[in-house]
């Protein structure tokens, strides 16, 4: 019987964020300037269906807004969790349950909004000069790079990543 053999060592780096990304259009414009800037010079390439594939592109996204109901106490008395696949989704999923009286009468309280309790997940694939592909996964509190070998891909990441303040 064969046995298996190691043929590639793919590594996992985690950033954990001082402070949370403060919104999504700072979220987005982070992730908006990695693909469009490509600080961590990644290539285009062709597939063999001829389809050319850019340098950084987004693998993945969703976004969880959160909505809290609050009786006239100022008791929490209910919660909603909206997770869309794009930021447009986002912000009017949660402006459709803002401004939804028959559910805020059902749950008995004030619809407000919670800032702070909200997710944002974009992953990018990004290919790298050694025909590798990786992974750079933003939340609010972190950045991971994933399936990378050389370990060259994670400092450049750290680099960019140190030089951005929203990711200290």
């Amino acid at each position: 019987m064969a046995d298996f053999v190691q043929t590639t060592v793919n590594k996992t780096a985690l950033r954990d964020l001082a402070v949370p990304i403060a919104d999504v259009e700072s979220f987005d414009t982070i992730i908006q300037a990695v693909i469009t800037d490509n600080p961590f010079g990644c290539v285009g390439y062709t597939t063999r269906a001829g389809e050319t594939i850019a340098p950084i592109i987004k693998n993945r996204e969703h976004y969880t807004a959160k909505v809290n109901f609050v009786d006239g106490e100022g008791k929490k008395v209910g919660t909603v969790s909206l997770q869309s696949p794009t930021i447009a989704a986002f912000n009017a999923n949660a402006a459709e349950v803002l401004a939804n009286t028959a559910l805020a009468t059902a749950m008995g309280g004030v619809a407000e909004r919670n800032f702070a309790g909200e997710t944002y997940y974009a992953q990018l694939r990004c290919h790298d000069p050694s025909g590798d592909d990786y992974y750079v996964t933003f939340t609010r509190k972190t950045v991971r790079i994933s399936s990378y070998q050389d370990d060259a891909i994670r400092d450049a990441v750290e680099t960019w990543a140190d030089a951005a303040p929203a990711l200290a």
